[in-house]
């Protein structure tokens, strides 16, 4: 694997993972509210 590809794959999961976390925190908020 070249470091190119690596750092899209490490930018890909940072992007998934926290688009997900920001999704539940959200959802988290709005029903305590």
């Amino acid at each position: 694997m070249t470091t190119g590809a690596i750092v899209m794959m490490i930018i890909g999961f940072a992007v998934t993972w926290g688009g997900a976390a920001l999704c539940i925190h959200k959802a988290m908020h709005s029903d305590s509210e």
